[in-house]
């Protein structure tokens, strides 16, 4: 990737709040993902709440547990991406990224979609650097739920308020963003291997699965390593000071290294299909990421 092709495209991220870039990951590394997901199914790796019957939405935090999640989360060509446009609304910023967060979404046919949300509605930064990395696993369009986007929305820092959406049949029971004009929003149809990068405040759903395909995505999220991240804190805890340490130093060198890198969890989680949750489990889930 060219110098101009890497100014281009921290430019597009900045003005338009997403980017896609195509053939990122190799076919090989996604047939990893995707015997990586089987392997997840079986109970193969530390899972707490895997249902008996296999059918599952996400898994939060594959990272963790597993070295596939790890090494796409280290990727070479998506870090060199996030180098460049993670904190360029930031005149000052170096390069310097950090990954706190990964999910697996495996999406089969029939599955709902996500309504409208914002990501930083989950993982709060404190200089709107939350980047998600989107890796389409299989090609995504609009018959298998594609994401959608809402160009420029992420510009005025605004989280939106949130509410039931009451479409059980389109979406899963998460809360929906609203408030806003969503006319100009329109599908991020990508070929399998493709990265979709967006801000945190970038308004984005995904609608139902009505192919016959899966349609499986790995979403990472990473921020400016030079902001402290108060995320999942603890009642009482002083927000000026918290700073979230269970991360992986992604690019550059991490301001923060003298606090030490929290141990990561023993095990992860699934989040069985959503029909199978009510909605208060699926929000309470919800409190360990942001969602796609």
């Amino acid at each position: 990737m060219t110098a101009q092709t890497q100014a281009t495209l921290a430019t597009r991220f900045v003005e338009d709040g997403y980017i896609v870039v195509p053939d990122l990951v190799s076919p090989d590394d996604l047939s990893r993902i995707v015997d990586d997901a089987q392997r997840f199914i079986a109970g193969d790796y530390p899972v707490s709440n895997l249902p008996d019957n296999g059918d599952v939405l996400a898994v939060h935090f594959p990272l963790w547990v597993s070295p596939v999640a790890m090494d796409m989360v280290q990727h070479d060509g998506v870090i060199g991406v996030l180098s460049q446009i993670t904190g360029a609304h930031l005149p000052q910023w170096d390069g310097a990224t950090k990954c706190m967060q990964s999910m697996l979404f495996f999406k089969p046919p029939g599955l709902q979609g996500q309504a409208w949300h914002q990501d930083e509605r989950f993982i709060p930064t404190r200089d709107r650097s939350l980047v998600g990395a989107w890796i389409a696993v299989d090609d995504a369009n609009i018959d298998n739920g594609c994401l959608w986007v809402l160009p420029g929305s992420h510009r005025t820092g605004q989280l939106w308020p949130t509410r039931d959406h009451g479409k059980p049949e389109l979406f899963d029971p998460t809360d929906e963003s609203f408030g806003f004009d969503d006319e100009a929003a329109i599908p991020v149809e990508v070929s399998a291997g493709s990265v979709v990068f967006f801000n945190g405040y970038l308004l984005h759903r995904s609608l139902p699965n009505r192919s016959t395909r899966r349609r499986m995505a790995l979403v990472n999220h990473y921020m400016n390593a030079w902001s402290p991240l108060p995320w999942m804190m603890e009642q009482g805890i002083d927000v000026g000071t918290t700073d979230y340490r269970t991360i992986v130093s992604t690019s550059g060198t991490d301001p923060y290294a003298w606090r030490g890198v929290s141990d990561p969890p023993l095990q992860t989680f699934v989040r069985p299909n959503a029909g199978s949750q009510n909605a208060d489990d699926v929000r309470a889930n919800l409190q360990a990421g942001a969602d796609t």
